[in-house]
């Protein structure tokens, strides 16, 4: 093998001529080779390890506690520890029994162009080169697949939908000011009448962060209440609404969701649409993870529940999520893309691209002026799969979420909690010879989660819903069985069981 030495001291790794063994040379080629190898053996292997152990004490403290070295050291060697220290410790999302939060395994079409990104490493913030023009076009596609109105210019891909969010709520905030005759870029909120937003509390964080971020205060998100289903009131909606008025607040955006975190439920979005159509409220989606449940068909189709998504001013999703993308990508798309440009645009001197035409530049859409290279993996990962392939992953899922509801309805030691909307079923344990109801059922359900985990054959995650501990699993992975929830049910049986003795 070669010696794969860092680069010379003085930083120069060779001259242009001797290009062939230097940096970018005979060196790279080698070790790109086994960290394309060392990659693809994980993958591999992922099924036949635990889904997720501990990271044991030396192992931890080899991760956290390492000094920077003073020398640099070779290409080797770091694969080398990457394989030993790194890749054993997964958070155990590529596993096919993984069930927890809304983590997906890499697709792998997008694994295999993420050095691609990295060897071109562009700012993705503008400019004529290939990274702008493909998230053109991946945005595009995006909106498309879950039939979201796509007018030129219309979104940006992010880092996520935490900063989806921020952006669609700083242009629902800039333009509810610019209607009411200020600008909030340049004055700031400060005596104005409390901007209001409304999310139900089924709604993720991310809003919450968003608001308080925007500056409009925890205090004026409202918190609807939600109907048996777990989805927004919209009657009360309404009231709420009518009730801010009368106090001199200033409602401004309604947040509905289109697959909740805790049990993929999806809001009443065309009512909604109607509040806000009668209110000039904006109205935005968070459709981070369920968006694309609109694609299911046959008996998971859920596309009735989608109703009123082409109506929203802006759409928040993650090509992460149920696409497999690798983090970190997400998506604003925008009805208005003006609204974004109205609230991010700042072009300095040393900025102005003439060539960059009526659109701009994506900096202009959002807060981040260098913008990584996320077109590649989506537009690699979308193009592997194609619409039948997508189609096919949102079916398998949430066909995996329904059988899972039938299982739980058939078995007398199981409760479901929720309906089963998109690819999440939320439901809870209850042993025959258990506490019955109450805090000791809650404090069972509470306490299963982690003993699953542990356990390494499966791996669950909790919540709380309607006021009492649950348990969720989310279905993203392609390769799950409908074996793999015999599994987890098992596993969820002992995990109670050594739990109780």
């Amino acid at each position: 093998m070669n010696d794969l030495r860092p680069p010379a001291a003085n930083g120069t790794g060779g001259s242009h001529e001797d290009g062939a063994h230097g940096t970018y040379g005979e060196d790279l080629r080698a070790a790109g080779a086994k960290a394309a190898a060392i990659a693809a053996g994980h993958l591999a292997g992922v099924a036949g390890r635990p889904v997720w152990q501990p990271v044991p004490a030396a192992e931890r403290a080899w991760l956290s506690d390492q000094e920077l070295p003073e020398a640099g050291r070779p290409l080797d060697e770091l694969l080398e520890d990457a394989r030993t220290h790194v890749l054993p410790h997964p958070m155990g999302n590529g596993h096919p029994r993984f069930f927890g939060w809304v983590n997906s395994p890499p697709n792998p079409a997008g694994v295999l162009v993420e050095p691609l990104a990295a060897a071109l490493n562009p700012s993705c913030a503008g400019g004529d080169h290939a990274g702008p023009h493909l998230e053109r076009a991946v945005v595009r596609w995006l909106a498309e697949l879950v039939g979201f109105p796509h007018p030129p210019g219309g979104g940006l891909l992010t880092s996520g939908a935490s900063m989806a969010t921020v952006i669609c709520l700083a242009a629902a905030r800039q333009r509810a000011a610019l209607a009411d005759g200020w600008d909030a870029r340049e004055e700031g909120l400060s005596g104005r009448p409390p901007m209001v937003m409304y999310v139900t509390e089924e709604g993720h964080s991310c809003l919450h962060k968003a608001a308080q971020l925007l500056g409009l205060g925890a205090r004026q998100v409202r918190t609807v209440p939600v109907d048996a289903a777990y989805r927004m009131d919209v009657g009360a909606l309404r009231a709420m609404v009518a009730e801010d008025l009368d106090a001199g607040r200033r409602p401004f955006c309604v947040a509905g969701s289109a697959g909740t975190v805790n049990s993929g439920a999806v809001d009443p979005l065309d009512e909604i649409a109607d509040v806000a159509a009668e209110h000039g409220l904006w109205f935005h989606v968070d459709g981070a993870y369920g968006a694309l449940g609109i694609l299911a068909e046959g008996a998971s189709s859920a596309a009735p529940h989608y109703a009123g998504l082409d109506r929203a001013d802006s759409l928040a999703l993650d090509p992460h999520k149920w696409l497999g993308v690798p983090v970190g990508c997400g998506c604003a798309l925008l009805r208005d893309p003006s609204a974004a440009r109205d609230a991010f645009s700042l072009v300095p001197s040393y900025l102005i691209d003439d060539n960059a035409g009526e659109l701009g530049w994506f900096a202009e859409y959002g807060p981040e002026q260098t913008r990584p290279f996320r077109a590649l993996k989506t537009w690699a990962t979308m193009s592997h799969l194609g619409r039948s392939g997508i189609v096919s992953l949102v079916n398998h899922t949430a066909g995996l979420a329904r059988r899972l509801a039938v299982m739980v309805e058939e078995a007398s030691d199981f409760e479901l909690l929720a309906p089963v909307t998109t690819s999440i079923t939320a439901f809870r344990h209850r042993p025959h010879d258990g506490d019955g109801d109450g805090d000791g059922l809650d404090a069972l359900n509470r306490a299963i989660p982690g003993a699953v985990q542990a356990r390494g054959n499966a791996f669950l995650t909790g919540t709380r819903l309607g006021g009492r501990d649950a348990l969720r699993a989310c279905f993203l992975h392609p390769d799950t069985t409908e074996r793999d929830l015999v599994v987890l049910l098992e596993e969820i049986r002992l995990a109670a069981k050594s739990l109780r003795t």
